[in-house]
């Protein structure tokens, strides 16, 4: 008995290399995620690879709280790919000061911030009426366009490529068939649309719609970013638009419906609540994500 005790104490450490060899990837986000999972599918089954989402789906990354478990994710990772432009910043460089992890750190190969490195759109929120502080460096919600997200596969992979150079070139690979998956579904649901389409949205979180669907914004509901729409603001945008030909009106499940409520009262216009990002971190999530934005405007019969 004793000597069967012994032969599992030496076998521990065998047991721990091993689970220590898994590479830990941590993502601010599903859609991130995505990219991780369907780019290195295989290392994740093989479990080489252990992938961690903090935000739930149904949450505005805005405004997450700096939880305990997530920094105890981002404590043990050797990878953290996030947003950027300042998407996160309410509360991930809390977590990473205080992560004891400088793998992690900006500039660091465990650091992939995917927006320094894609063309953003430019934010309402740094000139005109709509000016504020929340997307200095730009519209940082490249998520909604899968145009960007097949970039961002590229940068993913290369990343990835770090930490498993063996795998490179199949991570590169897998990217490319991403990238085109990506682009072909993109471009399928732009066909089944009647073009011309307008909508008003509630920030400017959609408004990347505009670079792969045949649709326009027109409008905010936010009187400024992250304030809640106003009654003289509803007022003017009702006032502004009454003689014009209908549109839709978007806002993020999360967003309070008070406002769309206003404007489909007073103009008839429809409403459609969105989800932001994908319930499952994978294709099928990401997919399901594109089809119901495409699904809130008119299909060609």
């Amino acid at each position: 008995m004793l000597r069967l005790f012994l032969f599992f104490i030496a076998l521990l450490p065998i047991l721990n290399a091993s689970a220590d060899e898994s590479v830990r990837v941590v993502t601010t986000t599903n859609s991130l995620g995505m990219l991780v999972n369907e780019i290195a599918q295989p290392l994740v089954e093989q479990r080489q690879l252990e992938l961690k989402v903090l935000a739930s789906p149904g949450r505005d990354v805005h405004y997450l709280d700096a939880r305990p478990s997530f920094m105890a994710a981002v404590r043990r990772a050797d990878l953290l790919i996030d947003t950027g432009a300042g998407l996160e910043e309410g509360w991930l460089p809390a977590i990473t000061a205080n992560a004891a992890n400088p793998d992690i750190n900006s500039g660091q190969p465990g650091r992939l911030s995917l927006a320094t490195s894609l063309q953003l759109r430019p934010s309402i929120t740094t000139t005109g009426p709509h000016a504020g502080h929340v997307h200095r460096h730009g519209n940082p919600h490249f998520n909604i366009d899968p145009l960007r997200m097949a970039k961002a596969a590229r940068l993913v992979a290369r990343r990835l490529g770090h930490f498993f150079p063996d795998q490179k070139a199949l991570l590169i690979k897998r990217s490319y068939h991403l990238e085109q998956e990506l682009k072909q579904t993109a471009e399928y649901l732009s066909e089944q649309l009647v073009p011309g389409q307008r909508f008003i949205a509630y920030h400017e979180d959609v408004d990347y719609l505009e670079a792969w669907l045949p649709v326009q914004n027109i409008g905010y509901l936010e009187p400024l970013p992250g304030l809640p729409p106003t009654s003289k603001h509803l007022r003017e945008l009702v006032e502004k638009h009454q003689q014009q030909e209908s549109a839709r009106v978007l806002y993020a499940r999360f967003n309070p419906d008070q406002g769309a409520r206003f404007l489909n009262e007073r103009l008839g216009w429809p409403t459609y609540a969105v989800p932001l990002e994908p319930e499952t971190p994978d294709w099928n999530g990401y997919k399901e994500l594109l089809q119901a934005w495409a699904n809130a405007f008119e299909q060609k019969s």
